[in-house]
């Protein structure tokens, strides 16, 4: 169950003319990936919702803390991903440090999330699309809307999106990389406007106090409460400095998705040199706007007076321009598109990588013989998002993705220790900084951010081992091409 797959026999696999895949990208490409699948509505929503109910103008700093907590996980996988380039991110490193079990654990929890994830994201950008139809005077049939308030209906419009991506993901990684560039500039383009324009009706009185007094934070009950809150009878309180850090906790999802850019290492022309670019430069660009559109909006309007569902587009109706309120509602549905895209991406590498190793049958591992992609996978799993997306209502939305990350994070991070201390022979494009030091503070600042999640996440993370975990005994210990290889 603990049997590491060398890396040396992991890039052999990669260059078996059935499953290997296509060299394509660039470090340019990856920041792209990253910035894509980092932006969405976060940095329309999330920065007032965190200001108004967090940290006041202070959320600034949230952001900062936030992404140095995501730099230190940044650097951990930025050494894997050039000493392993190849496809599947967490676990392909977890393969090659910590064995098969673990492998197996955080891949097929990577799987479900993303692909569930996607799937919500999905119907985040169909509201958006009706809400923008409606306006133009076009409604859809209620039964094509999706499920809503107890009412069952089937959402066309976010089946559709999942199924159009789906097969651009199939056409080639370049082509998804061009239609992620287009994308991805127009979204940044509306966020870079935003600020500038945002600039202009700022008022500096209300920056003022910069950290709130701090507040007890009525904390939820039962399983809606955070572990944390169970576990110790901690209570995480609301402005002041410990606001800041509690901000902390939230917005750090609004950073979720620059590990992806990990999967596409096997994809990469120069994956040693160009993957670190990727991961650092994306996270570095998404962290400045995250900080510059928080101080904007806290500056526009006093944060006691920011709207929780859309507190950006509103900040600039309050100030009497609502076409900008516009633009920026169509930044968001903008947004969604390539994070949509790029967990699709991400899910279907790891998925293929699975296949390749023998823990999923192997039929999905087989590459397109034109466009090189893993297309029967891609298919299978683009599939089952789009009936998922059709059916999931927009009133169960959770943070899907967010423990499987932050498991993932600590996974990456023992890792990195692990090989240095089993494989230091190993050629490292990229060495992270200060080892132990920085992955064990990585550890402990993921470990902490799992602590504030509700009890009831963890009990669906439990669920999903347990599932994961009979997956793995009843096909893939006894089809595992390692384990092959060692019983001959």
């Amino acid at each position: 169950m603990f049997r590491t797959k060398t890396v040396e026999q992991s890039l052999r696999d990669t260059e078996e003319p059935e499953h290997a895949l296509r060299k394509d990208l660039s470090a340019f490409d990856l920041t792209v990936f990253g910035v894509g699948v980092v932006i969405g509505t976060g940095i329309f929503v999330l920065t007032g919702k965190v200001a108004k109910e967090n940290a006041g103008p202070s959320v600034a700093l949230a952001f900062v803390l936030a992404g140095v907590v995501c730099g230190l996980a940044a650097l951990c996988y930025a050494e894997f991903a050039s000493t392993v380039p190849v496809a599947g991110s967490a676990y392909t490193f977890s393969y090659a440090s910590l064995g098969e079990l673990p492998a197996w654990i955080i891949g097929w929890d990577l799987i479900l999330e993303l692909a569930l994830g996607c799937a919500v994201v999905a119907v985040g950008w169909s509201g958006y699309i009706r809400s923008l139809l409606d306006n133009a005077g076009v409604h859809l049939p209620l039964a094509l809307s999706g499920t809503h308030e107890g009412r069952f209906g089937f959402d066309i419009l976010a089946c559709a999106l999942v199924l159009l991506l789906t097969g651009i993901l199939v056409a080639g990684m370049k082509l998804s990389s061009r239609v992620t560039a287009v994308v991805v500039s127009i979204k940044v383009t509306v966020v870079l406007i935003v600020i500038v324009v945002g600039a202009f009706f700022i008022n500096g009185d209300n920056y003022h106090p910069f950290v709130p007094p701090s507040q007890s934070a009525a904390g939820g009950g039962g399983y809606k409460a955070p572990l944390v809150q169970l576990m110790f009878g901690f209570t995480p309180s609301n402005f002041g400095v410990m606001g800041i850090f509690s901000a902390a906790a939230v917005v750090f999802f609004a950073f979720i998705g620059f590990d992806i850019v990990a999967t596409a290492a096997e994809e990469t022309r120069n994956p040693q040199r160009d993957v670190p670019r990727g991961i650092l430069g994306s996270l570095a660009i998404c962290t400045v706007l995250y900080v510059a559109v928080s101080i904007v909006v806290t500056g526009m309007e006093k944060y006691s007076k920011l709207s929780t569902d859309a507190p950006l587009a509103d900040a600039f109706k309050d100030a009497g321009h609502p076409f900008w309120a516009g633009l920026i509602s169509f930044g968001a549905a903008v947004g969604l598109t390539t994070v949509c895209m790029i967990l699709l991406l991400g899910q279907s590498r790891v998925f293929f990588a699975m296949s390749r190793d023998g823990l999923l049958p192997r039929i999905f591992s087989r590459v397109h013989p034109k466009y090189g992609t893993p297309y029967r996978s891609t298919i299978l799993l683009g599939v089952i998002v789009a009936v998922l997306a059709g059916f999931t209502s927009i009133d169960v939305l959770a943070e899907l993705v967010n423990i499987g990350t932050l498991f993932a994070f600590v996974v990456v991070a023992l890792g990195v220790i692990i090989l240095r201390r089993t494989r230091p022979d190993l050629p490292r494009a990229f060495r992270t900084p200060f080892v132990p030091v920085i992955p064990v503070l990585s550890v402990a600042a993921s470990v902490w951010l799992m602590l504030n999640l509700t009890a009831e996440t963890w009990l669906r993370f439990a669920i999903w081992m347990v599932v994961g975990f009979v997956m793995y005994f009843a096909y893939g210990q006894r089809h595992s091409r390692v384990g092959l290889e060692h019983r001959r």
